[in-house]
């Protein structure tokens, strides 16, 4: 895994309930969807076909070969894979142009890196996108990444997270799943989070999410610090 900062992790200044945070990245950790949805539109449009904005959020957070159906389903003549490997170029090509992270997230990052908290990213994206998003963080930020290529089942399955709390694992000893904190914006994502076992976080974007009683809430990363966080995985109560 490429790395943009090799310095050490500092030691942890206090006592924490967080044993580690995993997050997603796509409309959690920045905001590509806007990508996602032209390189849909365009794709449809090619085979003469039209693409609704309702079809497009009907596709935030899923599996990449879920959403290379859906299009398949709205005249997109062409193999799953090759769906996929057009929608990510796109998609790597405008993060390559820009990176527009979310409100609070390089922050809440760094808060995690100082108490020495580690974080995994887990993203239904492919490793091409996925590795060009970490390499833009000023920092490394990130003990390992969770890609959609590599789990057999994709969100709202728990398959991604699961595969996360293993690695988590590997730098925690003593894991336990509710002292780790999801990070998620989309139904099919925060579904995925809370069936792992760990403590599911919904700060929602582009796509409108229920409230349930599986998951917690926040209105923005920007609300989010250690303490807030430490009230999830300590005593469970609603951020």
């Amino acid at each position: 895994m490429p790395t943009q900062n090799c310095d050490p992790m500092p030691a942890r200044p206090r006592n924490t309930g967080i044993q580690g945070v995993l997050w997603d990245m796509d409309g959690t950790l920045l905001d590509t969807e806007p990508h996602w949805m032209a390189a849909e539109g365009r794709l449809v449009a090619e085979f003469g076909g039209k693409w609704s904005h309702a079809q497009a959020l009907s596709l935030v957070g899923n599996a990449l070969p879920d959403a290379a159906a859906a299009l398949q389903r709205a005249g997109v003549r062409l193999p799953e894979r090759e769906i996929i490997d057009r929608l990510t170029g796109e998609v790597l090509a405008g993060v390559r142009r820009h990176v527009d992270w979310r409100p609070g997230a390089l922050e809440l990052l760094e808060a995690l890196r100082a108490a020495s908290i580690p974080c995994g990213l887990v993203t239904m994206s492919e490793e091409p996108l996925a590795a060009a998003v970490l390499e833009a963080l000023p920092k490394d930020y990130f003990a390992f990444r969770v890609t959609g290529d590599m789990v057999a089942h994709g969100k709202p399955h728990p398959d991604p997270y699961l595969l996360g709390l293993e690695l988590l694992g590997g730098h925690v000893p003593d894991l336990e799943p509710s002292r780790v904190i999801g990070i998620e914006d989309s139904a099919p994502g925060i579904a995925s989070a809370a069936a792992s076992g760990i403590t599911a976080l919904l700060v929602e974007h582009i796509a409108p999410v229920p409230d349930s009683a599986a998951w917690h809430r926040a209105d923005s990363l920007l609300d989010l610090d250690i303490n807030a966080l430490d009230a999830l995985a300590s005593t469970g109560v609603r951020a």
